[in-house]
């Protein structure tokens, strides 16, 4: 826990600080490829570099975190801190790494805000950092204790057995571990996988889990869209090898008998379809709501797949939206996912998956019609900015 003389020293900087974290990440990230280039090749995501998206996660990152430690809110917190563990876990991310990013992150800092940044002003953001790297440390290490690896050592290779199309820009692969069965994980989870480029990079990606919890083998869908995805929609075939990380993830199904809503976008039915999955194979009698959104029917990945495990629960109902309505089908609407006619039970607990935009307008519509914050869960697919009151 930080000092009192810390946190008066945050209340009096942090507009300071938030205003010109938009110059301090890109100046941070700049000084750290130069000195580790291997990082931006190997670990961090380099096309979100190039448009900006990732300086503008951990700028996010940083302000709620600061901000929480003025206005506390044990629960927003715990969600900055368990999303970000578990994407750092998929990652192989180490304790001896955040070292390497306070070196650069504090000199951007200086650079940027000049004489502002006195040794007391240092200081307290000095302690901020640590306070929220050692929490992350300290939750990295209980998610690798929990997955019965040591930290970092979350890779492995896995052999292609099967590879579906899915969708005409999607394609589904199955995968199995050399010798025995892959471990089991949490219906919602993802893996990360790593794949070698022809610049010599090995970029990063994470892709959900769609089968059951239990199966042997491990399935996931990947869209076309950026270099990785290209490498496996182009490369990856069955008999070939893939280095993928133990699962993790903190979208998770509730237990208890509550009502769920599920809501999707595009390719982010796949959490959808491994948490039904779940829900087929454990036999639940729970009301489930299902809501999925594409651009057109032709397109949708795992259709099919989905309209069947709704059909196998006995308390489920599916319905849909596509933007291009000519190819709808019978029963499905138009246009973009509108929840205006939807009935939400106030004890429903709702898990929305999808690219930010959908995220941001389903939650509001669920918090309009008075769903609690708290029952609203979400995976987003792409970076995520993390802010005070945006809690999963």
């Amino acid at each position: 826990m930080i000092s009192d003389q810390t946190r008066a020293v945050l209340a009096a900087t942090l507009p300071a600080v938030e205003g010109a974290l938009d110059d301090i990440t890109p100046n941070f990230y700049q000084r750290m490829f130069a000195a580790h280039p291997e990082l931006l090749d190997n670990l961090f995501n380099r096309a979100n570099q190039k448009i900006g998206t990732q300086p503008k996660v951990l700028a996010g990152s940083i302000a709620a975190f600061a901000r929480l430690q003025l206005i506390p809110d044990a629960a927003q917190q715990k969600f900055i801190i368990e999303r970000v563990a578990h994407k750092h876990a998929s990652l192989g991310v180490v304790a001896d790494q955040y070292p390497i990013v306070h070196e650069h992150l504090f000199a951007a800092i200086v650079e940027v805000l000049g004489e502002a940044v006195t040794p007391e002003v240092a200081a307290a953001w000095d302690e901020l950092y640590w306070e929220m790297a050692n929490t992350l440390i300290g939750r990295e290490n209980e998610l690798y204790a929990d997955a019965g690896v040591t930290p970092g050592d979350v890779w492995r290779d896995v052999v292609i057995v099967e590879r579906e199309q899915v969708a005409p820009d999607a394609v589904s692969f199955t995968v199995a571990a050399r010798d025995g069965a892959l471990p089991s994980f949490t219906p919602g989870q993802y893996i990360s996988v790593q794949v070698p480029l022809d610049d010599g990079a090995h970029q990063i990606r994470q892709y959900s889990l769609t089968g059951a919890p239990n199966d042997p083998q491990w399935r996931f869908s990947v869209k076309l869209d950026g270099e990785v995805s290209s490498y496996l929609h182009e490369r990856v075939f069955e008999g070939d090898t893939l280095h993928v990380s133990t699962p993790f993830g903190d979208l998770a199904l509730p237990e208890g008998d509550a009502p769920l809503l599920l809501a999707s976008a595009g390719i982010g039915c796949t959490p959808v379809i491994g948490l039904l999955h779940h829900l087929v194979q454990t036999g639940d009698t729970r009301p489930v709501h299902v809501l999925h959104a594409d651009r057109s029917r032709s397109r949708q990945p795992h259709r099919g797949e989905l309209a069947d495990l709704v059909d196998k629960l006995p308390q489920a109902r599916l319905e849909q939206w596509y933007e291009n309505g000519h190819d709808a089908g019978d029963g499905a609407r138009i246009g973009f996912m509108s929840l205006d006619d939807i009935s939400i039970a106030p004890e429903t607990v709702a898990l929305l998956c999808g690219p930010a935009g959908f995220l941001s307008s389903v939650r509001g519509s669920l918090l309009a019609k008075d769903l609690p914050e708290e029952r609203i869960h979400y995976e987003t697919f792409g970076p995520e900015l993390v802010r005070v009151g945006g809690r999963g």
